[in-house]
């Protein structure tokens, strides 16, 4: 049977993650971490090979120095974590996640990005509807995607890697991004809806309440977001077009 979905419309705020959700650009991000990976595995004879099933399981959602150090710790590798800034030719956490951060910049800039339509139309409609819009992002880049994509002015907060590291918040799978992006936005988000297409960001959001956190599959497995906690997993959110409340639909 049809699944029901849950009504944005109602919900007292909606909150995004971005790579993945909003944009494309989870991957340019895949593609970059490969890049970076391929070498350094290489380079220091780590077996076995980077895979993108470890993009999922140790990367993807996480901070990007944290990811680093997840993938790596994977593998019983250990290294300095170093300063954040340390140029990327530096054999630290920290240069190793900058120098993926110079190759997914350069991709960026390079290709542009632009939103998935089905995520702009259920954006545009919500705003045009009057329910806070937030995103909740560990990339540092969340601003630069969401100006190049043009959709910063629909969200009245951006909780990023860059607020993350600022404020001091520990890395989804933790609580801490999703409970502050609902704070920041001024939602209880025992009422509020999370719209997440990582493992760790979906578990994130339901540590943090929500009330519904929406699993969007792009690779992840909607078995595995369900596992994290996702309430609903669809493969795309042109599922909930036309946007009216109690909408039904079959979902992944």
């Amino acid at each position: 049977m049809p699944e029901a979905l849950p009504d944005l419309l109602a919900a007292d705020g909606v909150l995004f993650d971005l790579d993945g959700v909003l944009t494309p650009t989870a991957e340019v991000h895949m593609r970059a971490w490969k890049v970076v990976f391929d070498q350094v595995f290489a380079q220091w004879g780590i077996t076995p090979a980077y895979s993108d099933a470890d993009y999922y399981d140790y990367v993807d959602g996480k901070k990007r120095y944290d990811g680093v150090a997840s993938l790596l710790h994977s593998r019983n590798v250990e290294v300095p974590w170093g300063d954040v800034d340390d140029a990327p030719e530096a054999e630290t956490i920290c240069g190793i996640g900058n120098r993926k951060n110079a190759a997914f910049a350069a991709s960026l800039r390079a290709e542009g990005i632009a939103p998935y339509p089905g995520s702009l139309a259920v954006v545009q409609a919500l705003h045009t509807a009057g329910v806070p819009l937030g995103v909740v992002s560990s990339s540092k880049n969340a601003e630069e995607v969401l100006g190049a994509a043009d959709l910063r002015s629909y969200f009245r907060v951006v909780v990023d890697g860059v607020v993350a590291e600022r404020e001091n918040l520990a890395s989804k799978p933790a609580a801490d991004m999703f409970r502050a992006g609902a704070v920041n936005l001024g939602v209880d988000p025992s009422r509020s809806i999370a719209v997440e297409d990582a493992t760790s960001g979906v578990a994130s959001a339901a540590a943090a309440g929500f009330a519904d956190v929406i699993g969007v599959d792009r690779g992840a497995g909607a078995d595995a977001l369900r596992a994290a906690g996702a309430t609903v997993v669809v493969d795309d959110l042109s599922r909930f077009l036309p946007l009216t409340p109690n909408h039904t639909t079959e979902t992944a």
